[in-house]
């Protein structure tokens, strides 16, 4: 496996601050008209969205990196941010959900930047503006591709954060690259039990890959708030919505289900007895997307080396949307906390 260097045309200041204003004031516009509750139906004005969301803008210059894997050629994007506060020589390996790709965690880049961390939020390689190619994906092609990025951009040490599907990454990326970490956190990580031993295999092949509902991407994005709905949260159900009206839709459902195999075929269940370096597993305990999460989530604590375990009452799949001030506290204190010490020592 071979990676390139990735390629960028330099624009003028004057016109990014610009075009940021623009998006800014467009967003503020967009989420204003967001209704308390989502409709039964899609509307009828909402359209088709591109397979790599060229018309959906990012709140920082998006990169490319060039890698060939399976004998193809495909580009994963990310975003550089540079701290804005007083720059604590710390980088964060910022890693998104199934449902979601670096965007959607804009607020939380934009406090941890405030706070001095230089951040790293990548569209992983099916996700976001980044190629969508038809491959047998799995979690060590994943991690590969994260070390191929730090290994572009000359970073030897990384602190690694991952949401939901994210911190699937982050188990996989900790057990085979502990020499770059000094911080793990594991928000409301899925993947949390063997699916093999409770469902047998299906072939993602076997029927033509259809496209979801709008039903049934509202029903999944719901799960993740136990109480209140969070009206802005729509723009994200009409984005993945948007792409089973696109053109590319067969495709990108592939791809979908591609993705969704490496839950059952490449769990990350026994990498946690192997990971050494710092870790947090920071997590809402009312979380919907599994039966009984804290006692799962113990449990990944009880696997670790050096974990520690800290979970919200009455808090879902999302902290960082539900609790935004109390979630960025933590997660910034445990950050900045000693590498060297116990994980239990970080409060």
């Amino acid at each position: 496996m071979t990676h390139k260097k990735h390629k960028f045309t330099a624009v003028p200041v004057s016109l990014i601050m610009a075009v940021l204003l623009t998006i800014g004031s467009a967003m503020v516009s967009a989420e204003e008209q967001w209704p308390a509750e989502p409709p039964a139906e899609a509307p009828a004005h909402w359209g088709a969205v591109s397979a790599n969301f060229e018309e959906i803008p990012y709140p920082y210059p998006v990169q490319f990196l060039e890698l060939n894997r399976f004998g193809e050629d495909m580009r994963m994007a990310y975003m550089d941010v540079a701290p804005t506060g007083r720059a604590n020589g710390q980088t964060i390996f910022w890693q998104h959900g199934m449902n979601f790709y670096s965007e959607a965690y804009t607020p939380t880049l934009k406090v941890l930047s405030e706070a001095g961390f230089r951040v790293l939020a990548v569209d992983r390689i099916g996700y976001g503006k980044s190629s969508k190619p038809v491959i047998p994906y799995n979690f060590n092609f994943v991690a590969a591709n994260m070390k191929s990025l730090l290994d572009e951009l000359g970073i030897d040490e990384v602190a690694i954060v991952g949401h939901s599907m994210g911190g699937m990454v982050v188990s996989r990326f900790a057990m085979l690259y502990p020499e770059v970490l000094s911080h793990v956190v594991m928000v409301n990580q899925i993947g949390l039990t063997d699916q093999r031993q409770s469902r047998p295999w299906s072939d993602p092949f076997a029927t033509p890959a259809g496209s979801s509902s709008y039903r049934s991407i509202l029903a999944g994005h719901r799960r993740y708030f136990p109480k209140d709905w969070p009206p802005g949260h729509l723009e994200f159900v009409r984005r993945q919505f948007g792409q089973t009206l696109s053109g590319e839709a067969p495709r990108l459902a592939m791809v979908r289900r591609l993705q969704g195999q490496m839950l059952y075929n490449d769990p990350v269940v026994y990498d946690w007895q192997h990971i050494s370096t710092k870790t947090l597993v920071l997590a809402g305990e009312e979380d919907g997307l599994v039966a009984d999460f804290p006692t799962l989530a113990r449990h990944v604590v009880s696997e670790l080396q050096n974990g520690a375990l800290y979970m919200y009452p009455g808090v879902g799949h999302a902290p960082q949307i539900e609790i935004p001030d109390l979630f960025h506290a933590d997660l910034i204190d445990f950050l900045r906390s000693d590498p060297n010490e116990p994980a239990s020592d970080w409060r």
